[in-house]
C-alpha cells in the first residue's frame, strides 16, 4: 500500500508548494510511482511548477469533488509529458518517470463555487485511496493548505508522513507547535520537519537543528537557504532538476531522502 505524505506549514509564504513539487519529483526520479494533489483548493498554485495553467490541464480535482469524473481521470503524466521539445530544461528529466499530478482548478468561478458551498471531505478521502490503490503508488503527496481547517485536518489524519515546513522566524515557531500539537494528537506516525529561507550567514546548522528538533521533539530532514537564484527562477521550472548542484537543492534531496527511507 502507498503512503500519503502531507506537505504542510502554519503559515502561508513557506514555499510549501515549490517544496512539494521538487520533493515529489526527486522521489519519481528514484524510479517511484508517485501522485501530487493540490488540496490547497482556494489558492491553487503547484501546477505551475509542472508547467500548466488552464489551457493545459483538462480536468481538476474540483470536477471530481463535484462527481464530474473519476478521481484517475484528472491525473496528468507528467513523466509522459515531459519529453516535449517546448518542455523547461529540468522538467524534460523527468520523462519516463511516473509521476502525476491532480491540480486543482485556477477558474475563477470553480474557486467561488469551492468558498461559496465548500465540499465532501469524504468523497476527497475516499478518492485518495482510490488513487493510491488504482494507479498502484508508492507515494502521494498532498500540498495542502497553509493553516488549520477541515480539509486541512483531514489531510493530516490519514497521512502516514507529515512533513511541517517552517521558517526562522518567531511567528512560524509558535504555528509550527501548534501544527505539532494538533498531529500528535491524531496519531501522525511519522513526523518531519524542514526548515525553509534561513539566511546562510545568520545561522549555525548545527545549532538550530539542535534548536528545532529539542522544541518539536521530531526529526529535522532538512535546512534550505533562502536564496535569489530560487527566486529568479520564478516557478518556471522545477528548480532541484535545473541546478542539482545548488546548495538549495542538494538540501532539498536529503528531505526526499528521509521521506524514503520512512518504513
Amino acid at each position: 500500500m502507498g503512503k500519503i505524505v502531507s506537505i504542510h506549514s502554519f503559515r502561508g509564504g513557506t514555499g510549501k508548494s515549490n517544496t512539494t513539487a521538487n520533493v515529489a519529483a526527486q522521489v519519481a526520479l528514484k524510479g517511484k510511482r508517485v501522485g501530487v494533489v493540490d488540496t490547497d483548493i482556494q489558492s491553487p498554485g503547484i501546477h505551475v511548477l509542472f508547467g500548466l495553467d488552464e489551457k493545459t490541464m483538462g480536468r481538476t480535482l474540483n470536477d471530481f469533488l463535484h462527481g464530474q469524473c473519476e478521481i484517475k481521470d484528472v491525473a496528468y503524466p507528467v513523466g509522459e509529458k515531459a519529453a516535449a521539445e517546448n518542455e523547461a530544461e529540468g522538467r524534460k528529466k523527468l520523462a519516463g518517470t511516473n509521476l502525476w499530478l491532480i491540480p486543482s482548478s485556477i477558474r475563477g468561478r470553480e474557486i467561488s463555487r469551492v468558498i461559496r458551498e465548500g465540499y465532501d471531505v469524504n468523497r476527497l478521502n475516499e478518492g485518495l485511496q482510490n488513487l493510491i490503490t488504482e494507479m498502484e503508488l508508492d507515494f502521494l503527496f498532498i500540498d495542502t493548505h497553509p493553516g488549520l481547517n477541515e480539509e486541512t485536518l483531514l489531510s493530516i489524519a490519514i497521512s502516514d508522513i507529515l512533513l511541517i515546513i517552517l521558517r526562522p522566524d518567531e511567528q512560524d515557531f509558535q504555528g509550527t507547535a501548534v501544527t505539532v500539537d494538533v498531529a500528535r494528537s491524531l496519531d501522525v506516525t511519522n513526523l518531519l520537519l524542514m526548515v525553509n529561507k534561513a539566511v546562510p550567514k545568520t545561522y549555525n546548522y548545527e545549532e538550530l537543528k539542535n534548536m528545532v528538533e529539542t522544541a518539536y521533539k521530531a526529526p529535522l530532514t532538512g535546512i534550505l537557504p533562502l536564496n535569489f537564484e530560487l527566486a529568479d527562477n520564478a516557478s518556471k521550472d522545477l528548480f532541484s532538476l535545473r541546478f542539482p548542484d545548488h546548495p538549495w537543492s542538494k538540501e532539498l534531496r536529503k528531505v526526499a531522502a528521509a521521506i524514503l527511507e520512512v518504513q
